[in-house]
């Protein structure tokens, strides 16, 4: 089986955007799963990918208040065909990110967070896959705003960014 998992993170809606592009909300009604690595900024976004998503997984950020650390956890778990995941916002700096993800979530194949706004795509000394799929409404430095499509077939994982017009 193949399972197919939109990665968002730093929507900011509407601090950065006043709504979400049309093709990330496209990428949201063809997604098997959609994960949200935190600072979404406005509960209309949670509604509104509740609402569309068939499956969602997200966690808060350090931008979300009171009304979205209510509905979200600080970090998600779960298991998509064999395949352990965890969805946090933070990782902390980059340097040495690999190794203390690896302390912080043993046992995980699987990490997505946020919080840069940098895409990320590497594997830690112990195996654990690191994903960021940058922002699709705030690049800041990067070339482009993006998302990450992951697809996942038994305990193989393919992750290709995306960059959004």
């Amino acid at each position: 089986m193949t399972t197919r998992m939109l990665l968002l993170a730093d929507t900011h809606v509407p601090k950065r955007a006043r709504r979400l592009p049309d093709a990330v909300l496209q990428a949201v009604d063809d997604a098997e799963i959609v994960v949200h690595a935190g600072d979404w900024v406005d509960e209309a976004t949670l509604d509104l990918l509740e609402s569309r998503a068939r499956v969602l997984h997200g966690v808060f950020g350090n931008n979300d208040g009171p009304e979205l650390r209510a509905r979200l956890p600080e970090v998600a778990r779960f298991t998509v065909e064999g395949v352990d995941i965890a969805v946090v916002h933070e990782t902390g700096e980059s340097r040495r990110r690999e190794e203390r993800m690896d302390e912080a979530y043993p046992g995980i194949d699987l990490l997505v967070f946020g919080h840069s706004h940098i895409p990320w795509d590497t594997v830690s000394p112990a195996g654990l896959r690191l994903l960021n799929p940058g922002s699709p409404t705030d690049r800041r430095r990067q070339p482009a705003c993006t998302m990450m499509w992951v697809t996942i077939e038994g305990t193989n994982v393919d992750a290709t960014l995306v960059p959004l017009p």
